[in-house]
């Protein structure tokens, strides 16, 4: 495959056919997809584009721009709030430059005043970063800097009183701009463009937290008598204009028809086999992802290929770098050299290094955590592996645009992880390929997000009753609540907020809401993260081994009265899970649907989760050396669920043993939530389950699956609607796992509190025929 050039088809196919003939490789590609290529649609430039700008672009290599760049920057410079959902590397930034410059070169005025004023917000600070070099590099006289947690006083002091075209994150605008508005009022009163890029990344709670700062700004700005337009961007997302609106409380249009060129995209499913070894309770295990990703690292590699390896984990990026320079070694002793790992952690000159001497093809490959996964601007790579399904189809395709940028053509492998949802993905290409990418899952009308807000927003400057709809339709409610509760106080003015302490303080917005245990290292006591008590796998109990971004961990103390968790680095020969008593009550329910005799509902519940001791393990062979008794207080949960339940004369006339509902129920659990974030943008960590052969609030068999953050995220509800196909992919992936009794790629999870016991695969399938014959027959 050439480096340079667009590669010749036929060489990606050459490619494809010596990774699937090396020996022992037999029945791994499960799945090849062809993407055929496209060829570019341009578009003049707008006449409104001020003519420094226009010349700068060009002399960066933009002849004219494609056609749905002007098609999207036509519109925002009409103030009209847009989204550009188009593929990875089909340059959405010009889309919003292109007003943005013009807008501030134009308003510059004959005294070379303040132009007008552009926020843009990305999710991660290496993003923001590469959009200020980027428009650094065009050469314009432009106020532009960053605003983020590693700028100097002195440089946010220049921003705050200089900056045209401020580029900063979501808690960055939450915590210091908008608390601080005042002093940033000639900005915010001159604001004329907000860009949110890589929207699909605010889901769940975050999304939910990030749609109350949006309002907050909107409310800020119209203050200072601006009213800017919102331009969004992303590569992968679904309903973008149902996403964009709830994220910013706006009309929005959606471009979405894609005309930059592309060269044809080669996709391979594989799956990697099963060892020798037993894992939990005798379950065979398959090879794991990241050990056939480095495999596959170092044949590209040697063919000089430039490839790029996504992997989980910062530890897992290293390892794979390191085994595929191993392997490397044994062809050619020059080769070693040419790969290299890439994460978070690293300096930004050496992760700046390491980009450049990939664009220079001194290296040929390079494992990278998703820290490359944005839009940073790594350009001419010819291959890109996942090692485990990332999540989502949105991500899928984002890390494997990646390559082939331009007109070149690309290779994407999707390396299966051994859980069910990578299993079913890579054994059911069509639920992933053909499909569109996930919508955007999240609940502005969640009271545990909307409540903080509304308090920050009366700190701002006092809550009116005209303030009200712009937060939504349960705002006057929750609003009541914090005054009953004294923490806001109505006057003829408005609602105040009473506390001393900084109301943004209240709302972290990249938490779930729970309470919070702070990471500290040991011989530092830097803080290296932080844990949600109130998860099912959030405790850092003393004497446990916490993975932390793939990383271990050993903690030395839990205080949960300061919330913080004392712990240093440790490579120790065993892991540690804990054991945890579950349990659920029926709160409220809020609708139902009736599948024949059985009953699919979704409603508020009360979830309590004690850990009471913990089980050390033999790595790899997951051998439990020891067990360690613990007294933690129980944790409650008020949540939203999705449950079903099956009664008793049904069961009896199916034949299922009494003595096998236990198991049957628990193994559907653990793979329905394996499965879920097919259907709901969200990760199985953000999801929890129970099961039962009698539930005392329904009298009858019960699986529930719940969001695991205060109040719910939007994930059960999204399983509720979707739920015939959802437990229809969960009973497919049990029946086609090729294990005999269960194992990680089907029914075992990884954060079981009861040590994936007990289990029964076919019973697990036999439930959920009875449940969707039901659904059939309604």
């Amino acid at each position: 495959m050439d480096t340079g050039d667009r590669p010749a088809h036929r060489q990606v196919d050459q490619v494809v056919a010596r990774l699937t003939a090396v020996p022992g490789r037999e029945g791994r590609l499960r799945h090849l997809e062809v993407v055929p290529p496209r060829p570019a649609v341009t578009a003049p430039w707008p006449d409104w584009v001020a003519s420094d700008v226009r010349a700068a672009f060009e002399r960066a290599g933009v002849a004219t721009p494609w056609q749905h760049q002007a098609v999207a920057a036509e519109a925002a410079h009409h103030g009209q709030h847009v989204v550009l959902a188009t593929g990875t590397a089909s340059g959405k930034s010009l889309a919003y430059q292109l007003p943005a410059l013009s807008a501030i070169r134009v308003g510059r005025g004959s005294r070379n005043e303040r132009g007008a004023g552009v926020l843009y917000l990305a999710p991660t600070k290496a993003l923001a970063n590469d959009q200020l070099s980027n428009i650094a590099a065009l050469g314009l006289d432009v106020r532009a800097a960053t605003h983020d947690g590693d700028s100097t006083r002195e440089q946010r002091d220049w921003t705050r009183d200089f900056g045209e075209y401020v580029l900063t994150n979501p808690d960055m605008l939450h915590r210091s701009l908008l608390p601080r508005h005042a002093q940033w009022s000639s900005f915010f009163g001159s604001l004329r463009y907000v860009v949110v890029d890589e929207c699909h990344h605010y889901r769940g709670v975050f999304g939910a937290h990030v749609a109350h700062v949006l309002r907050r700004l909107r409310r800020i700005c119209a203050m200072y008598g601006a009213t800017p337009t919102f331009v969004l961007a992303s590569a992968t997302v679904a309903e973008p204009e149902v996403a964009a609106g709830r994220l910013t409380g706006l009309d929005v249009l959606a471009v979405t028809a894609d005309h930059s060129p592309r060269g044809q995209v080669s996709l391979l499913l594989w799956e990697p086999p099963f060892t020798s070894y037993a894992g939990e309770n005798g379950a065979p295990v398959r090879r794991a992802a990241s050990s056939e990703a480095a495999d596959l690292l170092a044949d590209l590699v040697a063919e000089d290929i430039r490839t790029l390896a996504f992997v989980r984990s910062r530890r897992g990026a290293e390892q794979v770098a390191a085994t595929a320079a191993e392997l490397l070694a044994e062809v050619d002793p020059s080769l070693p050299g040419r790969v290299a790992a890439y994460r978070g952690g690293y300096l930004p000159e050496e992760r700046r290094e390491l980009e450049a001497a990939l664009r220079r093809g001194e290296l040929t490959g390079l494992a990278a955590t998703n820290a490359l996964e944005l839009g940073i601007d790594i350009s001419g790579l010819d291959a890109v592996l996942v090692a485990g399904f990332p999540g989502t189809r949105a991500a899928l395709w984002q890390q494997v645009g990646r390559a082939g940028r331009g007109a070149q053509d690309a290779l994407g492998v999707l390396v299966a992880g051994a859980d069910p949802l990578d299993t079913y993905l890579v054994n059911h290409p069509d639920s992933l390929l053909g499909r569109p990418v996930e919508a955007t899952v999240f609940d502005p009308t969640n009271p545990y997000v909307l409540g903080p807000h509304l308090c920050a927003a009366a700190q701002e400057r006092p809550l009116t009753e005209d303030d009200l709809p712009l937060f939504g339709d349960g705002a006057r409610q929750v609003v009541d609540q914090l005054t009953e509760a004294g923490l806001l106080r109505k006057r003829p003015r408005g609602w105040f907020w009473t506390d001393r302490r900084r109301a943004s303080d209240l709302a972290d917005i990249r938490s779930s809401g729970g309470a919070q245990v702070q990471l500290i290292e040991a011989d530092t006591g830097r803080v290296i993260g932080t844990v949600d008590a109130s998860s099912s796998h959030g405790t850092a109990h003393a004497g446990a081994v916490y993975v932390h971004r793939g990383d271990s961990w050993l903690v030395e103390s839990l205080d949960l009265d300061e919330h913080v968790a004392v712990m240093h680095r440790a490579d120790l020969p065993y892991s540690t899970s804990a054991r945890e008593i579950t349990d659920i009550s029926i709160v409220a329910e809020r609708e139902h649907r009736v599948w024949q005799d059985c009953r699919l509902a979704l409603g508020e519940v009360d979830v309590s989760h004690q850990v009471v001791s913990f089980l050390k393990r033999r790595q790899p062979s997951g051998e439990v050396i020891g067990e360690e008794l613990l007294d933690l207080p129980e944790r409650s949960l008020r949540t939203t669920a999705v449950w079903w339940t099956v009664p008793a004369h049904v069961l009896a006339e199916s034949g299922l043993a009494a003595a096998d509902l236990p198991g049957s129920a628990h193994a559907a659990e653990h793979c329905s939530i394996g499965l879920l974030p097919l259907f709901a943008t969200c990760d199985r960590w953000d999801i929890g389950g129970v099961s039962t052969a009698l539930h005392a609030d329904t009298g009858e068999l019960t699986v529930f699956v719940y969001d695991g953050h205060p109040g719910g995220a939007g994930f059960a509800e999204r399983g509720f609607r979707a739920a015939y196909a959802w437990l229809t992919a969960t009973r497919e992936a049990i029946a086609t796992c090729e294990c005999l009794s269960g194992c990680p790629s089907c029914i075992q999870s990884p954060k079981c509190g009861n040590q994936n016991n007990p289990l029964d695969k076919p019973g697990a399938i036999a439930l959920l025929d009875l449940l969707l014959a039901g659904a059939r027959a309604e």
